[in-house]
């Protein structure tokens, strides 16, 4: 079997998986949230790509509801016991396993005091949906590479119809268009074309913006999970504030924020990656859900370069539980 068969049989699953979910995801959160009072804080708690997908929400819930969004530090709770006092909050914890005993806690010591909580997860019966009071399933299918991939964009589509649940019409969030199998080629044959400058570059940026941050984020975990490539991640505006003097010859970024002008004058090489859709302020929320996928075939792509398997990435399990 080649090296990341399983990664490379589930990122092909994104278009299927997240257009069957997409209606069902919105309904469920509707019943179970849109007749309630909007909170006046969301709490994210996440590990990993889902603090990744966490990040995606946070711009979600302020730029479209106005509603100010912290992402958790469960050892506040887990290991220092603090008594946090909240306003009225929206908890969400976030595990593809479900297993996450620190994103566990802080769900149940939000939910001792009276706060509403959510688990998405793509585990029935796992520890999350059941100190959670209400639970969304990703129903994603098994996913078996240790690297997520389709569990990561069901997360996004999950959080994008969580925002558009509590908002109703008034968030400005559209139908998501989705992904589909074109796409998952398209960005197939880009990672192809250049995945091999980053076997000879070094330093790495993985760089974007706003909503795209969570992109940047999640493809730098990638490419150090599946391919050793030691990769950083920067908001195009915190790169300009020091980590740009790094961009020199023999550097590359990865960028999801078009051509980032000057870094090609310093020898930095640029791989921008393409639109699939007009980005438009419409079309922007969505973009993470397409461009993902180009850093999850670039990383594939890179590790099978240096006969690495991310199905059995090194060091790294499914399910990793920390407090």
């Amino acid at each position: 079997m080649q090296r990341g068969a399983l990664m490379e049989q589930e990122i092909r699953q994104q278009p299927s998986v997240l257009s069957q979910n997409s209606s069902r995801y919105l309904k469920e959160l509707k019943e179970a949230f849109g007749n309630q009072e909007k909170p006046e804080m969301v709490l994210l708690a996440a590990r990993g790509s889902s603090d990744n997908a966490a990040l995606f929400a946070r711009y979600l819930f302020e730029i479209h509801l106005g509603i100010p969004v912290s992402l958790a530090a469960p050892s506040v709770i887990t290991r220092y016991k603090s008594e946090m006092k909240y306003p009225r909050t929206l908890v969400v914890g976030i595990s593809q396993s479900g297993a996450a005993p620190d994103v566990a806690e802080v769900l149940s010591y939000m939910a001792e005091r009276g706060h509403p909580t959510l688990a998405i997860t793509n585990t029935a019966g796992s520890r999350l949906t059941k100190v959670a009071r209400h639970s969304l399933l990703l129903e994603a299918g098994s996913e078996n590479s240790v690297a997520a991939t389709k569990t990561y964009t069901a997360t996004l589509l999950a959080l994008y119809q969580l925002v558009r649940a509590i908002g109703g019409e008034s968030c400005n969030l559209a139908d998501p268009k989705l992904p589909d199998d074109n796409w998952i080629e398209k960005s197939l044959q880009l990672a192809t074309e250049v995945h091999g400058v980053l076997n000879r570059s070094n330093p790495v940026f993985a760089i974007a913006r706003g909503y795209g941050f969570c992109t940047a984020l999640e493809t730098a975990l990638k490419l150090m999970e599946c391919a050793l490539v030691p990769c950083k991640a920067y908001s195009a505006a915190d790169f300009e504030h020091g980590p740009k003097a790094l961009a020199g010859h023999n550097s590359v970024a990865i960028s999801y924020f078009g051509s980032l002008q000057g870094l090609q004058d310093q020898g930095c090489e640029i791989l921008k990656v393409e639109a699939p859709l007009e980005r438009t302020p419409e079309n922007d929320p969505i973009f993470p859900l397409w461009d993902i996928i180009f850093g999850q075939w670039l990383s594939l792509l890179v590790a099978r370069s240096r006969n690495l398997d991310p199905d059995k990435a090194r060091h790294l399990s499914k399910v990793t539980e920390t407090l």
